[in-house]
């Protein structure tokens, strides 16, 4: 596409962008607009309703205990995805690069992915204990198995062409490894971060409720269990943010630094 071609599709795509926000909008007004009706109509008084979540949202930012248990839930989430995405990565790599690797705990790794963490919890708990460690675990296990999975296929994907190229002048093994299958399965890895994230929160949740171990997950419980639930979607809410923020995150970078690797463009 010829520069000016390119400068005449850009103010053709402001109004799809202005068009796709007001239906966005939209479609959040009557959302919330059947929840409130639905629930002034039919439930009990203490449920809540996005009006009263509105006015609690004020109460819940002023609350210490809010931002404790905001804050316990983070430093686990961020903790863990590193430790996740650290782990994941060096055995992505192996499974996607050596074949006797790949069948031999490729098996195991896509059993993993799809285990249930509820089922996990009980044996997480009683192995690392009710306190921050077996939360620490939860995030690992949930988060693991994605970081796995897609490094694995990004490194299957490298172009043999690139490989030789590397061997052809005499580069080490370790460039190799890191700077040619790694660099070129990053994008991989970032899906892969994408979908870890959202299963670490998960993770997170499942654990503090749990394990009794405090964070966002009992602040919820204790605020439902106590009528309190408006303060409790707030919490709700944080934790929706979080994993938005993160998902922002991650198509900002891949915008940025891997053009090719995807486009949001869509041709209406």
């Amino acid at each position: 596409m010829t520069p000016a071609a390119s400068t005449l599709a850009l103010p053709a795509r402001a109004p799809l962008v202005q068009r796709d926000t007001l239906v966005r909008i939209a479609g959040g007004i009557a959302l919330f607009g059947l929840w409130e009706v639905c629930v002034r109509a039919f439930a009990a008084p203490f449920v809540a309703k996005p009006s009263a979540v509105i006015a609690a949202i004020p109460r819940v930012l002023a609350d210490p205990d809010y931002w404790d248990a905001a804050w316990s839930s983070l430093h686990a989430v961020l903790l863990g995805l590193a430790i996740a995405l650290f782990a994941g990565t060096l055995i992505g790599l192996l499974v996607g690069r050596v074949r006797a690797a790949d069948r031999m705990i490729g098996f195991y790794v896509s059993a993993g992915y799809t285990m249930p963490m509820v089922a996990v919890l009980p044996l997480v708990t009683v192995w690392f204990g009710y306190d921050e460690t077996a939360r620490l675990a939860t995030i690992v296990f949930a988060a693991l198995f994605s970081v796995i999975i897609n490094v694995g296929d990004g490194a299957r994907a490298v172009p043999p062409e690139f490989l030789e190229v590397g061997r052809a002048y005499r580069a080490r093994r370790r460039d190799i490894w890191f700077d040619i299958t790694l660099m070129s399965a990053l994008p991989y890895l970032i899906a892969g971060a994408r979908l870890a994230a959202g299963r670490a929160l998960i993770g997170t949740v499942l654990a503090e409720i749990y394990a009794s171990v405090p964070g966002m997950g009992m602040y919820i419980l204790a605020h439902a269990r106590g009528l309190k639930q408006n303060e409790a979607v707030v919490g709700v809410l944080l934790m929706c943010a979080l994993g938005l923020l993160f998902e922002r995150l991650m198509n900002w970078i891949l915008r940025r630094w891997f053009p090719w690797y995807r486009r949001d463009e869509r041709q209406d």
